[in-house]
């Protein structure tokens, strides 16, 4: 490990005991206090460390920031694998979990379809736990941007792809089509692939909330479009906001109460804890 990043994470470590001055910063790794002050600037920075106006140091509001978005996306996963579960045993298609993460959408959770798909499917290796995409191209992708407040949407990488951009000859870029459908997205709470992604695949996706009120995931039902074409899929819509709505339930979030009225027999007795 380098050594100024063993030395930043030991002044942070310190500071979980209570707010330190530059003296007792400096003392926790043994340097002199030139040497922490560049490491405790640096830090503050990107909002690790704040200093306060009796020029002691404290934990920023980054890291607390960072560590409630990474405990959610552990505990999240725990919280809604039965309900992914009960969904794919119900109508046997795939189910995904997914986070979002710098523009990308990051599978957390899986649930094979409950018949075969053709080698080479999308549906099945390619879209395995731990695979990224661009969110922009994925309907789990879309509910999720759809959900940032416009600050973070706006400092996403500026690269970031528009739909169907996994699809040959996609344009890469942002545009007023994809602002305009993350609109209706945002309108609608839930989103639609109809081969955007992958021409093979249809699926339908809509978002699992927070604490917060904001998406800390999404959820999305995903077939061959040969098995179940648009039309069909839509029909399990119902379906898929009542199991997203029974997970943010779990999870002690504060989702909009529209569809689960124990429709899908997984509405919980009570709050997940968090620990």
């Amino acid at each position: 490990m380098s050594q100024s990043v063993d030395r930043a994470l030991t002044i942070l470590a310190s500071l979980g005991e209570g707010p330190a001055s530059l003296e007792q910063a400096a003392g926790s790794i043994d340097v002199h206090k030139s040497t922490a002050l560049r490491l405790l600037r640096t830090l503050e920075a990107h909002g690790f460390v704040h200093r306060q106006s009796d020029h002691r140091y404290r934990l920023g509001g980054r890291l607390f920031s960072l560590a409630q978005q990474a405990l959610e996306e552990v505990d999240v996963r725990q919280v809604a694998a039965p309900y992914l579960a009960s969904l794919n045993e119900r109508y046997g298609h795939t189910v995904h979990l997914a986070v979002l993460e710098d523009g990308e959408v990051v599978y957390l959770d899986k649930v094979e379809s409950r018949y075969p798909v053709s080698p080479g499917s999308w549906l099945g290796s390619a879209s395995r736990i731990g695979r990224r995409v661009p969110a922009s191209a994925t309907a789990l992708g879309r509910v999720l941007l759809a959900d940032l407040p416009e600050e973070q949407f706006a400092a996403l990488p500026a690269a970031a792809p528009a739909r169907g951009a996994l699809r040959p000859g996609a344009a890469g870029q942002r545009t007023e089509e994809l602002l305009a459908d993350l609109a209706a997205v945002k309108r609608l709470g839930w989103a639609m692939d109809r081969g955007e992604h992958q021409e093979a695949v249809t699926s339908i996706a809509a978002p699992i909330s927070g604490s917060g009120g904001r998406a800390v995931a999404a959820c999305a039902i995903s077939a061959p479009a040969d098995v179940a074409p648009a039309a069909v899929l839509t029909r399990l819509l119902p379906e898929l906001l009542c199991t997203v709505e029974a997970i943010s339930l779990a999870y002690g979030g504060s989702p909009t109460p529209r569809w689960c009225e124990n429709r899908c027999g997984a509405k919980p007795a009570a709050h997940a804890t968090r620990t």
